[in-house]
C-alpha cells in the first residue's frame, strides 16, 4: 500500500505545484453562489488550493464513482459526480440531480425530476444519463460496483425518460425506500459517453486534473457547476496515514484530515493551528455473536452477553470518551431509530443466572479480533475482563488485519464490528437477513425477512416507521449484535479552514470539499 508515512514524503508530492506547504490565494471576492459563513463574521472568498488527507488503498484506488470502496475513493468520486439524491445526516434523503419525486401508489413506479446540470464536457444532463448510469451499475458482469445489490430492484428494461428532464424507474417489487437506495455509495450519474474511468465525465463541482492511484489526485474548480461551483480553485486529494495527516496537519502543509484518532483530538484540543470537526455518535462498535452456533443459539446466553457489558467504561476507556453508549441496536439517531426503548444497564447477576442456565459459565469462549481497526483489540480485551466478574471465560483470538472482515463471517462464535453511517434499511438489508453478504452475527430468521419486506413495501410513512421500529425492538432483544458505543467521526481542519460540516460518513456533508473556503 503505498502512503504517505512521514513529512518528507508528503512534502515531495504535496509541494509539485510550487513551494511545498504554499497556499497560492487568488482572490478575496466572494463571487457567485456565496453565502454567509458558518459564524456569521465574514463571507467565503474564492481561490486557494485546499489539500485533504486520507487513508490510501495503494493501486486499489478508483476514480470510477460506480466501484468506490475506500473513503479516499468516495471523496474523488463525490468531487467529481452528483448523485440524484443523497442523504442527510439523520439518513433521510434529499434531492441532489434530482430536484423532486413521486412514487405510485404501490412503490412500483417512481418519477424522478431532473434538474438543469451540465457535465463536464458542456452537455447537458438527460434521462438518458440516468438509465447509462443505473444500466452501468447492474452490469452483471462488473462484480465490484458497490450498489449493486441495492439497486436490483430496479427493473431497467421497463424504465423510461419521460421528456427532458423526468425519468420514470420501474421496480421488479415494491420498494418504498428507492430515494435512500439512490442516495448511498455506489450510485453517482454519469454521463452516457462515459468510458473510461480514467476520463471522467461527471457533474461534479471539480473537473479532474490528474490522479496517480495510491498517490495523489488534483482537481479544478468547475465553474458551471449547477450548485454554485467550489470556492477553491484547486483541490488536491492524497494518500497518508493517520501519523503523518496529523503531521501535515500542525506543520500547515494540509487543510484537511479525515477519519483522526481520539488520541489526535485530545492533543489537539490545546493546538491553535488545528481544529476538530466532531460529529456525534456517527459510526457504531460491536462485538457480535453468531446466533447460528453454539452458545448463541440460545437467545438467553446473548441476552446475558449484552447485560454483562459495562458500556460507559467501553466508551471511556477505548474511545477516549469521544462517543456515546449503544443500546444494541444500529442507527441511534437515525430515521427509524425506536428512541422509546430504554437504554440497556449492566446487570451482572442477571445475566450470571442465565449463563448458569444455560450451562455456559465452565465453558471458554473465545473472541476473535483484529487490529484493523483502531479500539477492536482493546474492546475484545475489556469486555472479556468485564465477562470475568460473572465467572465467564473468554479467551482473544487476533486474526489478520489483511483479512479480518472476511475471515471473520467463517471463524469463530463471536468478533470485533463496526459499522459506518448508512440508512438502517440498509444496514439490515446488508448485515441481518439470510441472505445477507456480511452477517457476521449469522442471524438468519425467515419472519425478520418477510417483516423486513413488508417495512421496504409500506408506503405511508408512519406505518414504515413503526414496522422498522419493530425489526429494531427484535434485534435488541433477540438478536446477536452486543452495540456497545457509537463513536464521534472525527476530522480535522486548519484553523484557516471554513465550511466543513459536523456531517457522519457517507452523508452529503461527509468529505465534501465544494464549499469549504480558506480565511
Amino acid at each position: 500500500m503505498s502512503i504517505f508515512r512521514n513529512r518528507r514524503e508528503f512534502l515531495a508530492l504535496a509541494g509539485a505545484a510550487g513551494t511545498a506547504g504554499a497556499l497560492a490565494l487568488t482572490g478575496c471576492g466572494t463571487g457567485a453562489g456565496s453565502s454567509p459563513a458558518a459564524d456569521g463574521k465574514a463571507a467565503p472568498r474564492r481561490g486557494g488550493q485546499f489539500r485533504a488527507l486520507f487513508t490510501g488503498g495503494g493501486e486499489q484506488e478508483t476514480i470510477d464513482p460506480h466501484a468506490e470502496a475506500l473513503a479516499i475513493d468516495m471523496a474523488r468520486t463525490k468531487a467529481l459526480f452528483d448523485r440524484l439524491v443523497d442523504l442527510d445526516a439523520d439518513m433521510a434523503p434529499v434531492p441532489r440531480l434530482a430536484q423532486k419525486w413521486e412514487a405510485n401508489a404501490d412503490a412500483t413506479l417512481w418519477r424522478f425530476t431532473l434538474r438543469e446540470a451540465l457535465f463536464h464536457d458542456g452537455k447537458k444532463l438527460t434521462p438518458e444519463d440516468v438509465l447509462f448510469s443505473f444500466g452501468r451499475i447492474l452490469d452483471p458482469k462488473a462484480t465490484n460496483h458497490f450498489a449493486q445489490g441495492l439497486l436490483s430492484v430496479i427493473d431497467l428494461k421497463k424504465s423510461r425518460g419521460v421528456g427532458k428532464n423526468t425519468v420514470e424507474i420501474a421496480l421488479k417489487r415494491p420498494s418504498a425506500e428507492l430515494p435512500a437506495l439512490l442516495g448511498t455509495l455506489g450510485t453517482a450519474i454519469v454521463s452516457a459517453r462515459y468510458s473510461d474511468p480514467a476520463e471522467p465525465v461527471g457533474t461534479g463541482a471539480f473537473r479532474l486534473k490528474s490522479f496517480q492511484a495510491g498517490r495523489s489526485f488534483v482537481a479544478e474548480r468547475f465553474d458551471d457547476h449547477w450548485d454554485g461551483g467550489a470556492y477553491v480553485d484547486e483541490l488536491r486529494i492524497l494518500s497518508a496515514d493517520a501519523d503523518a495527516r496529523g503531521n501535515a496537519l500542525r506543520g500547515g502543509e494540509a487543510e484537511y484530515g479525515y477519519e483522526m484518532t481520539p488520541a489526535f483530538a485530545r492533543t489537539a484540543a490545546a493546538d491553535k493551528s488545528v481544529r476538530i470537526v466532531a460529529a456525534k455518535g456517527s459510526t457504531a462498535h460491536a462485538i457480535v455473536m453468531k446466533c447460528d452456533q453454539e452458545p448463541f443459539d440460545n437467545p438467553d446466553v446473548t441476552l446475558a452477553f449484552k447485560l454483562l457489558a459495562d458500556r460507559e467504561k467501553l466508551v471511556e476507556v477505548v474511545l477516549a470518551g469521544q462517543g456515546v453508549v449503544g443500546n444494541d441496536m444500529f442507527g441511534k439517531g437515525y430515521q427509524y431509530y425506536p428512541e422509546d426503548i430504554p437504554q440497556r444497564k449492566r446487570d451482572v447477576a442477571e445475566a450470571r443466572a442465565l449463563l448458569k442456565k444455560a450451562g455456559v459459565l465452565n465453558k471458554t469462549i473465545s473472541i476473535y479480533t483484529s487490529s484493523v481497526a483502531t479500539g477492536f483489540v482493546e474492546a475484545a480485551t475489556l469486555f472479556a475482563e468485564q465477562a470475568s466478574d460473572a465467572g465467564l471465560r473468554i479467551k482473544v483470538t487476533t486474526g489478520s488485519s489483511e483479512t479480518y472482515f472476511k475471515d471473520q463471517l467463517t471463524k469463530g462464535v463471536m468478533g470485533s464490528h463496526r459499522s459506518g453511517a448508512m440508512t438502517i434499511p440498509t444496514y439490515i438489508n446488508d448485515r441481518l437477513l439470510t441472505k445477507s453478504a456480511f452477517n457476521a452475527s449469522g442471524w438468519r430468521r425467515k419472519d425478520f425477512d418477510a417483516a423486513f419486506a413488508k417495512a421496504q413495501s409500506t408506503t405511508d410513512e408512519g406505518e414504515r416507521t413503526r414496522l422498522y421500529g419493530d425489526l429494531q425492538r427484535t434485534v435488541h432483544d433477540e438478536g446477536g449484535l452486543l452495540l456497545w458505543g457509537h463513536p464521534d467521526w472525527l476530522n480535522a481542519v486548519s484553523s484557516r479552514v471554513r465550511g466543513v460540516e459536523e456531517a457522519p460518513p457517507n452523508t452529503l456533508d461527509s468529505a465534501r470539499f465544494d464549499k469549504v473556503w480558506l480565511a
